[in-house]
């Protein structure tokens, strides 16, 4: 037998590919399914189920794609929901065969209401790894939250309780030594302060998560809400498309991944109200830009941001990539349910400067050296500080502005347009799509700091508030 995890950093997300006697599933595949595909093949193994631990909120699944390519069987714990494409709705406690080996669904409400766990058995019949899902991470559990968005009755203390009943009753009467394996670890908006380790031991977990240590269940809504922040608007869209279904893959490649002159970029741009995404490096960004693009750099958390900046998802956009990279960045922007992208800048950025009929915009960047000269000759200079609010409270520079670019559009109303700002994030990436959107809204008086608040820190040319462990990553 074998099990595999699959970990996508720029999402926090595991998938996972299980194989026992030629017969293989997949649980919680992303968007793109052709590796998935391929990796059986290797194997001479037959991808027989896509299981699925609830209708995920925070990327699109790949499994009806899956299933539309290669007749697997697509597997939901219970839910009353009607789906856009034929799939088996469990019961809970129904085991799947899979080979010599057997896949039991424990439905375990709590993140969302079909949320459901499944538990491997072995070829010798013994239980070997539980795939959690959102209901139970590596240090933390799911944010009861998110399915309110979508049932208008659930509230999240309801959330809550049930999940506080899914795991112990559910959960933590099982095994100390079986395997927990989540759907996401550190990085991910469906928990709020969750492990960089993607797996372990439930006996573990039973000593160390602070949702599975004795308390009631009043004690547990309590600790469970506290620390939430809104979720990304995009979570309920996608949520919607993993119930009611999508276009292939295939379709939204062949849509993006179509090159454009510079001429041609800038009539797409101009006749369709596209959204100019540039991918590049952030001080690669800030040094020439397409006037009036956003920066979100492809090698971060690239689907996030994309995700908390682009309220749309039915949003037309054009691609600005290093070449090369076009085709990843429409199947990253598909992973999260951005399927409109329209074309991408044939030649780069470079075609683009060096047409002499086309306009250029920069972004300034200086280094902390530079701004310590500045704060010395002008104390009072601004700085604003766009890290999530769990970020500025934990540690920050005295006297700076915390504006999170999780909430740009109420971030900006601090910004005053006649004033200049110096920005900065952790390390540089989310500063300079704080500055890209804003520039693209009239601001230009905002100054980047190259190397973030680390830079900063490592300085020692600033006073910092004294460091205090955080709740909430969120």
């Amino acid at each position: 037998m074998k099990i595999e995890q699959i970990y996508t950093g720029c999402l926090a997300q595991g998938a996972y590919y299980i194989e026992s006697d030629g017969e293989a599933a997949i649980i919680d595949p992303l968007r793109e399914v052709q590796p998935y595909i391929e990796k059986a093949e290797r194997r001479n193994a037959k991808i027989k189920y896509v299981f699925e631990t609830h209708f995920h909120a925070d990327f699109v699944s790949g499994h009806q794609d899956l299933a539309a390519k290669i007749g697997a069987k697509i597997v939901f714990g219970p839910t009353s929901m009607k789906m856009g494409f034929d799939a088996v709705v469990a019961e809970d406690n129904q085991i799947f065969t899979l080979g010599k080996a057997k896949i039991q669904v424990i439905h375990t409400p709590g993140h969302t209401m079909e949320s459901s766990c499944y538990l491997l058995f072995n070829e010798e019949g013994k239980a070997e790894a539980i795939f959690t899902g959102d209901t139970l991470f590596i240090g933390d559990v799911g944010r009861p939250d998110l399915a309110q968005k979508v049932i208008a009755d659930l509230t999240q203390d309801k959330l809550a309780a049930h999940l506080y009943d899914s795991l112990r009753n559910k959960i933590m009467p099982l095994s100390d030594d079986i395997i927990v394996y989540p759907a996401h670890g550190a990085g991910s908006a469906c928990g709020k302060n969750m492990s960089k380790e993607t797996s372990d031991t439930l006996g573990n977990q039973k000593k160390t998560n602070y949702a599975l240590q004795p308390m009631t269940k009043e004690a547990f809504i309590k600790e469970v809400i506290t620390g939430l922040t809104p979720p990304p608007a995009y979570f309920p869209q996608n949520v919607m498309m993993n119930i009611q279904g999508y276009d292939s893959i295939d379709e939204v490649l062949q849509r993006g991944v179509h090159p454009l002159t510079p001429k041609e970029f800038e009539v797409a741009a101009n006749e369709t109200g596209a959204m100019i995404l540039d991918t590049r490096d952030p001080q690669t960004f800030a040094k020439g830009f397409i006037p009036n693009s956003i920066n979100i750099g492809i090698d971060g958390s690239f689907a996030v941001w994309v995700g908390a900046m682009i309220p749309d998802l039915k949003q037309e956009i054009l691609i600005v990539a290093e070449e090369g990279r076009e085709e990843e960045v429409v199947t990253r922007l598909a992973r999260v349910g951005y399927d409109y992208c329209i074309g991408y800048l044939k030649g780069g950025f470079a075609s683009w400067k060096n047409s002499s009929t086309h306009e250029v915009d920069s972004i300034a960047s200086i280094t902390v050296e530079e701004l310590a000269k500045i704060k010395e000759a002008d104390p009072e200079i601004n700085i604003l500080d766009v890290r999530k609010n769990s970020e500025f409270l934990s540690e920050h520079v005295l006297d700076a502005e915390n504006a999170p670019l999780d909430y740009i559009n109420d971030s900006m109303l601090k910004v005053d347009k006649d004033k200049t700002y110096y920005v900065h994030c952790a390390g540089g990436y989310r500063s300079m799509v704080f500055n890209s959107v804003l520039r693209a809204r009239g601001y230009d008086n905002l100054i980047d700091i190259a190397g973030g608040f680390a830079a900063i820190k490592a300085s020692e040319k600033f006073k910092v508030s004294d460091y205090v462990c955080p709740t909430t990553l969120l």
